[in-house]
C-alpha cells in the first residue's frame, strides 16, 4: 500500500504516540530526508538510473557537470559510465576508465599535449577531467545515478513511498527512536525491520529486475536447514 507524505508524517507519530508538539513537521522530515538519503545509499535503484549527454571541446581536459534541464551537483547522485564519440563522422563509441587525479597526472603530465581520452576523474563535485586532452570535439554520454526527488509538504508522492512504504517508515522510526531516545529494545526492532524490507527491495532489484529466467534460471534464496 502506497505511502503519501501526510500518512508518512501521521504514521510516524502514531507510531511512536507522541504529539506534534514533541515531534513537529521540522523533526519529522528530517527523518524522512534522513531515511531517504539511507535507502539511496543502501541499494542502487535502477528507477533512478538516466543517462545525459554532454561535450568535450578540443584542447580542454575539464568538463562541467551539465546543467539546465540535465544534471546539476544537486541533482546528481553518482557517474556510473562515461563514453564518448566524435562530434561528427562515424560515431563510433568509446568508454573511459576511471582514474584518481594522482594516476591522471602521471599518465599524461602535458595537458597542452593532445590525443583521444581514454580516463576520467573527479577534479572537484562537480567538473570532471579527462586525459588525454581532447584532440578535437567530442559528445559524451554520461551513465548517472539520479537523486531521489524528496518527500515534502509540496511534493506528497515518490517511488519509495508508492513502492517500498514498509521501508521508507522502519527507517524513519528508527530515526525517531533514536531522538526520542526511546527504548533500546524498541530501537532495534524497527533497524532489524528496516533490513528486512531493504533485502526485500535488494532482492527484487538487484535480483529479479536485473536477470531473466531465459539465461539465468529462477532467483533461488538460501534456506536455513538443519541436519538430521
Amino acid at each position: 500500500m502506497a505511502v503519501t507524505y501526510a500518512e508518512l508524517t501521521t504514521q510516524i507519530l502514531n507510531y511512536t504516540e507522541v504529539s506534534t508538539s514533541v515531534l513537529s513537521s521540522t523533526i519529522t522530515d528530517d527523518f524522512i530526508e534522513h531515511t531517504e538519503n539511507r535507502i539511496f545509499r543502501d541499494i542502487d535503484l535502477d528507477v533512478f538510473k538516466s543517462h545525459q549527454t554532454a561535450n568535450l571541446i578540443a584542447s580542454n581536459a575539464f568538463l562541467s557537470l551539465p546543467g539546465g534541464t540535465t544534471p546539476t551537483p544537486t541533482s546528481l547522485g553518482t557517474v556510473r559510465t562515461f563514453q564518448i564519440y566524435p562530434a561528427s563522422g562515424t560515431p563510433t563509441r568509446d568508454f573511459l576508465e576511471q582514474r584518481d587525479i594522482s594516476f591522471m597526472n602521471e599518465y599524461w603530465p602535458d595537458r597542452t599535449s593532445e590525443g583521444t581520452p581514454k580516463y576520467w576523474a573527479w577534479w572537484d563535485h562537480n567538473t570532471i577531467y579527462v586525459a588525454p586532452t581532447p584532440d578535437s570535439a567530442y559528445n559524451v554520454e554520461l551513465g548517472i545515478t539520479r537523486l531521489p526527488t524528496r518527500l515534502s509538504s509540496s511534493n506528497t508522492t515518490s517511488w519509495l513511498g508508492n513502492n517500498a512504504p514498509a521501508l521508507l517508515l522502519y527507517g524513519c522510526l528508527a530515526e525517531a527512536f533514536k531522538f526520542l531516545k526511546g527504548p533500546a529494545e524498541m530501537l532495534q526492532l524497527y533497524e532489524q525491520s528496516y533490513q528486512r524490507a531493504l533485502q526485500e527491495l535488494v532482492i527484487e532489484q538487484q535480483g529479479r529486475h536485473r536477470r531473466d529466467e531465459y539465461m539465468h534460471g529462477a532467483l533461488r534464496t538460501p534456506l536455513q536447514s538443519q541436519n538430521p
